[in-house]
């Protein structure tokens, strides 16, 4: 006797099946209690029926921009447990997402800030460096000015002697 699934039942486990990352076909049968060669049929049929259809894939967290990330954490900022639940469901996520978005935005304006005060060190550098260059061009054209004034002071004296 063969059991018949509902359609939302399918409908779930191909969603976790397509999102299962580096797991295998057979530890997400299991992990549901449907027979893998069950699961690869409904992966099949899936397929089948969504040729001639675009496919519309769900958003990944790791395909979230950093501009939506920022305003995921902005939307969520505050939110109590229940409710914050209830938009990660909505959006696809989980609360370990905004977590780890969090951390790392708050990374980056750390390196950020040392980024600016090694700027800032860099930039003064340079500087020092220009007004070293400036000063010995100076230097280079008035030693080139007394060759020249050298030069011609002898050739004025030899035409005399």
């Amino acid at each position: 006797m063969s059991s018949k699934y509902p359609e939302a039942f399918i409908e779930q486990a191909l969603v976790k099946v397509y999102s299962r990352g580096h797991r295998s076909v057979k530890s997400v049968a299991e992990d549901l209690n449907v027979n893998q060669h069950t699961l690869k049929y409904w992966m099949k049929n899936k397929i089948m029926s969504n040729k001639d259809a675009p496919t519309a894939r769900e958003k990944r967290p790791q395909d979230w921009t950093a501009a939506e990330q920022f305003a995921a954490l902005k939307a969520t900022h505050g939110l109590p447990d229940e409710a914050l639940q209830a938009w990660c469901r909505e959006h696809g996520i989980f609360p370990h997402h905004l977590t780890s978005w969090e951390a790392a935005f708050c990374v980056d304006v750390k390196e950020s800030a040392s980024g600016v005060r090694e700027m800032r060190t860099l930039k003064d550098k340079v500087a020092k460096l220009e007004r070293e260059i400036v000063r010995k061009n100076g230097a280079l054209a008035e030693a080139a000015a007394l060759l020249i004034l050298q030069k011609k002071f002898r050739a004025l004296w030899e035409d005399e002697a």
